[in-house]
């Protein structure tokens, strides 16, 4: 019970160096790939899962936003399976950390932004200044409208990291509930690990979810641009 609420959080390090990096790239080698013309069904469901994904994904695209769908399908594997493998006890989850997030949502936005620049500025511009404003509100409502465009990716990494965050402290508190309740009342402890069981599984569908959730929004920002 004396433990650090927010121990769980702190980056580890290895002999003094860093190790997020090598957390970082576990969660691909743990894809699993068929070398055989037939695959199990291991791989063949995650290949339907993948290909239904990308399809809500890509279908809104023209032809040019979907040459991202790699990148999309890539960023949506690796958020949810970093998600889920944080969810494990004494791991660490990236995504919990706002700076690994931005460097995620940052590169990815301007990307679409840029993408809109050199394609369709005008349209890109006109997002600026909706149709119809009234002239004394031109400049407020230009100021406004790129206020909002700047704190997207802002938006997307707070999301993220907000979400994740809240599960794992509530079911930290929670598991610390029933550890203490253990030794003293053991019907209410039960119930508490019903309920932890319950939150456990809804934080599961949350990593899900808040993976989706991130590359859908960044497929938004990419149709808005292409």
């Amino acid at each position: 019970m004396n433990e650090n609420l927010f121990a769980s959080f702190i980056a580890p390090t290895i002999l003094g160096l860093p190790a997020a990096v090598l957390i970082i790239l576990f969660p691909p080698l743990l894809i699993p790939t068929s070398k055989y013309l037939i695959n199990n069904r291991l791989i063949t469901t995650q290949q339907w899962l993948i290909k239904l994904t990308s399809k809500q994904m890509m279908t809104m695209h023209n032809t040019k936003g979907r040459t991202w769908s790699l990148m999309l399908v890539s960023l949506i594997i690796f958020i949810a399976t970093t998600n889920l493998l944080g969810l494990l006890p004494h791991s660490f989850t990236p995504t919990t950390q706002l700076s690994m997030n931005l460097a995620m949502a940052i590169p990815l936005w301007a990307g679409a932004v840029i993408v809109g620049f050199r394609s369709k500025i005008k349209n890109a511009l006109a997002h600026f200044l909706p149709q119809g404003t009234p002239t004394p509100l031109i400049p407020m409502l230009v100021i406004i409208e790129t206020i909002s465009l700047l704190i997207q990716p802002m938006a997307l990494a707070v999301r993220l990291t907000a979400n994740i965050t809240a599960g794992h402290l509530l079911m930290h508190l929670i598991g610390s509930a029933t550890l203490a309740m253990s030794t003293i009342n053991l019907p209410s402890t039960l119930i508490i690990f019903t309920i932890l069981i319950l939150l456990t599984i809804l934080e599961i569908a949350v990593a899900l979810i808040q993976a989706y959730v991130f590359t859908l929004l960044v497929s938004l920002y990419l149709h808005d641009n292409t």
